[in-house]
């Protein structure tokens, strides 16, 4: 096998989390690319049909499941799902979380529940469920999206930083607990240019802010993460687990400074 052919993802599965838009649906259409059938989740059924008709486009099997990953239920019937239509889960990529930058006297303890939850507890859920099926396959591989705030400190990420960091030790305990059948990494993304951060910036200069506080001079895009999904899904990456690989342009610190002052 040639090193370009170990980016194939030829007679696999892929379920991806969180991909109606941004990273999530990139990172489904990249597997897609590279051969491999995917299962689709997120809470909205016209994005998710979007990208599963995509996925068909690029002539795999594309089955779009509206689900909230929040509902401990909803994710275990969706997985279930996905395994019996499309015969098995070998890729599983799980795009969850998110959180507002907040000082810490202002972070409640609610706010730092939340955070925990989505960028945690959701995420984890999803690779204990899915765990049964995986082990199934002869070349089981988990991506987690992590964040740069996970390793990078500024002021204002308590919540989203503290989550993001015990994600990231998650997948490092996980690629223990798991291998050799599992292998399990993370993408640890800096600022992309999804819908979600194209709304926020409008009529602003938050963009440019941005690239400006980035070694390589410019905001990425989802398809700088996809690509990176696609390198830990695939045998490319077969010698690695445990891994957190930062796609970042060079963050050392937050590119988005929040100016909260010394107390």
């Amino acid at each position: 096998m040639s090193v370009a052919e170990k980016f194939r993802l030829d007679g696999r599965v892929a379920l991806v989390a969180g991909a109606g838009r941004g990273i999530g649906a990139a990172s489904a259409l990249a597997l897609a690319e590279a051969g491999a059938d995917v299962a689709v989740l997120s809470r909205t059924p016209e994005q998710i049909e979007a990208v599963a008709d995509r996925v068909r486009a690029a002539g795999r099997r594309g089955m779009a499941i509206p689900t909230d990953v929040s509902d401990a239920d909803a994710v275990a019937a969706a997985v279930t799902a996905a395994a019996d239509e499309l015969g098995g889960i070998d890729v599983l990529v799980g795009v969850t979380g998110g959180s507002f930058p907040k000082p810490f006297l202002d972070t409640s303890d609610r706010s730092l529940g939340i955070a925990f939850e989505r960028n945690v507890i959701d995420g984890l859920r999803l690779v204990r469920l899915a765990v049964p099926h995986l082990l199934r396959s002869p070349a089981a591989s988990v991506v987690m999206i992590s964040s740069a705030v996970g390793h990078v400190t500024g002021r204002g990420y308590v919540a989203y930083g503290a989550s993001k960091a015990a994600l990231d030790h998650a997948v490092q305990v996980l690629s223990l607990e798991l291998n050799p059948k599992i292998r399990v990494n993370a993408v640890a993304p800096g600022a992309i240019m999804t819908e979600a951060l194209a709304m926020v910036a409008a009529d602003s200069d938050i963009v440019d802010s941005l690239a400006a506080n980035t070694p390589l001079g410019r905001v990425g895009d989802p398809d700088d993460i996809a690509a990176a999904v696609l390198y830990l899904a695939s045998p490319a990456s077969a010698y690695v687990t445990g891994q957190i690989l930062a796609v970042d342009g060079g963050l050392v610190v937050p590119n988005l400074p929040t100016g909260q002052p010394d107390l």
